[in-house]
C-alpha cells in the first residue's frame, strides 16, 4: 500500500513539474514577446486579417496583453473587449484542467466543462462576425 502511495505521489509530482514547466515556458515566451514589441514596435501580423482585411476574433490580443501589463484597462478594452471579458472564465477553465491533470492524470472534464468550452468558442466566433459589421 505504501509503495502504491509513493508511486502516486511521484506521478503527481512529475505531472506538476510538467504543468509548471509548460506554464513557465509560456510565461517567458509571452513576456519576451511583450518586451520585443515594446522595444521595437514590431508585432506579428494577423494572418486572417492579412488575407481577408477583416478582424478575426483574436485581433488585438497583443495590444490587450500589453495594456494589461501596464494596468491600462481602458486600452485593454479598446483592443478586444470580448477577450477581456472572457479572460477570467478562460483562466479558471485552464486552471481547472491543470489541477485535474496533476491530480488525476487526465485533462478531459465533465460535460458542463465541454459545454462551457464550446460556448466560449461560439461567443468568439460571433464576436468575430459582429466586430466586422460594426
Amino acid at each position: 500500500m505504501e509503495e502504491r502511495s509513493q508511486r502516486l505521489m511521484e506521478e503527481r509530482s512529475r505531472r506538476l513539474r510538467r504543468v509548471l514547466g509548460g506554464g513557465g515556458i509560456l510565461l517567458v515566451a509571452g513576456l519576451g514577446y511583450a518586451l520585443w514589441v515594446g522595444c521595437t514596435g514590431l508585432a506579428l501580423p494577423c494572418p486572417f486579417r492579412a488575407a481577408t482585411g477583416l478582424l478575426c476574433p483574436g485581433c488585438g490580443v497583443t495590444r490587450l496583453c500589453l495594456a494589461l501589463l501596464r494596468g491600462d484597462w481602458g486600452g485593454a478594452w479598446a483592443a478586444n473587449p470580448m477577450l477581456l471579458v472572457l479572460l477570467p472564465p478562460l483562466a479558471l477553465l485552464a486552471g481547472g484542467i491543470a489541477v485535474r491533470y496533476v491530480r488525476e492524470g487526465r485533462t478531459a472534464g465533465p460535460r458542463w466543462e465541454n459545454v462551457l468550452c464550446w460556448t466560449l468558442a461560439a461567443l468568439l466566433v460571433i464576436w468575430g462576425v459582429v466586430r466586422n459589421l460594426l
